[in-house]
């Protein structure tokens, strides 16, 4: 019986450990690790920021930052699975198991030109000089591209005098060197690939326009911008609202239609739906608090998409998780933890059934026990009737004596049921006044002889 006890406390200690387990286990942040790039860019200090942020409000989530020089190393690792989430340029490498959770910003190919200088549109860029940023040369493959769709050749090495026809000289120049070169008539127009919001781009088309007799500057859009997404899917279609870079005299004078590309915050594509949408709900409801020292995460945008379909098929699809953030279906927790639920209180009701069971066996053990001395007390009563045999009678009181002991153990140590132990008791009394009514009709006991000395 005392097995018995030490049996039940065990299965109770068992269950409440694995309830605190259960509860550990749902209650504690999700940790994910998360590839980080460029180095000097934008990005990190947001995504810090983000990691501080949901630190200091004790969220359901933590970020682990791993950084990277460049995109393409933090692409890598999201390919090769040394993080969970990634800041992608789709355009440089695209991860095979990678998924759009937001866009963190978008840059367009830019062409300024001074308005004099007859450039309007793409076609127009033939046997001119184009200036480009030198510390962007990651990004003369979207030029190059772009200027490929019209017929054009860039060439980085131009010779002196003249341009051979449908080429296109490209001219690295730091910023502050601009203004002089668009005076010294060593370059024609300016490209970059650049968030249209952001200070640089303000500055640089400021540059193009103080450059203009006019204090007018022309863009050349890409008309055909579908067409070239249709040839190069890692690339995106961006507008240039009108006005978006002086209101007086205003710049551009008209919305520009150009092509470009985007930096995204992807998860690879087994990341849950759940911790998937947790990221993208806490981005989007931290992004004004990030605004206030990361200014660039006013520019977090989530995909465009019009159907769940179109979202999952798309040439950069969307994580399921983002989707259900989106279109408000997040799963709660009953959903989420439904099949847990329906195990614990199956796996839960199979052990209370053998708990029961095990309490049932262990009272019928005891039951059984004093089933057995009480029908040894009956048996006694009956012997004692039928001998006169004082020295059998006097063993048989002793016996009694341990039988009722043995049931009291018994009665103490587990609840008994009540009909029981009455007739244990019964029969305790009973062989006890028969046994004793047969001492007294033996006689008394015989003297005991001892030697003298």
């Amino acid at each position: 019986m005392r097995f018995g006890r030490e049996l039940v406390f065990l299965i109770g200690a068992v269950l409440l450990a694995g309830a605190a387990g259960l509860a550990s286990y749902f209650t504690r942040a999700t940790t994910l690790t998360i590839a980080v790039a460029p180095s000097g860019g934008t990005e990190p200090a947001l995504i810090r920021a983000f990691a501080d942020a949901l630190a200091s409000q004790h969220k359901s989530l933590r970020l682990t930052i791993l950084p990277f020089d460049g995109v393409r190393e933090s692409a890598a690792a999201l390919q090769d699975g040394r993080a969970d989430l990634a800041i992608v340029r789709p355009d440089i490498l695209l991860p095979a198991n990678g998924l759009t959770l937001a866009i963190l910003r978008e840059q367009a190919m830019i062409i300024a030109a001074p308005e004099p200088s007859g450039i309007k549109e793409m076609p127009d860029l033939s046997r001119k000089r184009l200036a480009f940023l030198a510390e962007r040369t990651t990004d003369q493959a979207v030029l190059q591209r772009v200027l490929g769709h019209y017929g054009l050749a860039l060439t980085t090495d131009p010779p002196p005098g003249p341009l051979a026809p449908r080429s296109v000289a490209l001219v690295p120049l730091e910023e502050p060197d601009l203004a002089t070169a668009f005076a010294e008539k060593r370059i024609d127009a300016l490209a970059i690939l650049t968030t249209p919001t952001t200070p640089t781009a303000r500055r640089v088309m400021r540059i193009v326009q103080n450059a203009s007799r006019t204090r007018k500057l022309r863009l050349a859009g890409v008309a055909e911008s579908s067409a070239l997404i249709e040839r190069f899917p890692r690339l995106q279609a961006v507008t240039v609202a009108e006005g978006l870079f002086a209101g007086h005299p205003k710049t551009p004078e008209e919305a520009v239609s150009t092509i470009g590309t985007s930096y995204r915050l992807m998860a690879r594509s087994t990341l849950s739906r759940v911790a998937a949408a947790e990221v993208t709900q806490y981005l989007f409801e931290m992004r004004s608090l990030l605004a206030e020292t990361v200014p660039s995460a006013n520019a977090i945008t989530a995909p465009a998409y019009e159907t769940n379909a179109e979202a999952t098929s798309a040439r950069l699809p969307i994580h399921p998780g983002a989707i259900d953030y989106y279109e408000r279906e997040q799963q709660s927790f009953i959903e989420r933890y439904e099949t847990w639920i329906y195990l614990v209180a199956f796996l839960g009701g199979g052990v209370g059934s053998a708990v029961a069971w095990l309490r049932q066996r262990l009272s019928r053990l005891r039951r059984e026990r004093i089933e057995v001395a009480t029908r040894r007390l009956l048996q006694i009563r009956s012997e004692a009737r039928r001998t006169t045999d004082r020295t059998a009678l006097e063993e048989m009181a002793g016996e009694i004596d341990d039988l009722a002991g043995n049931i009291a153990r018994y009665a103490l140590n587990r609840p008994t049921e009540a009909h029981t132990m009455t007739a244990a008791t019964i029969a305790i009394d009973a062989a006890r006044s028969t046994v004793q009514r047969a001492l007294a009709q033996s006689g008394p006991p015989k003297p005991t002889l001892r030697a003298v000395e």
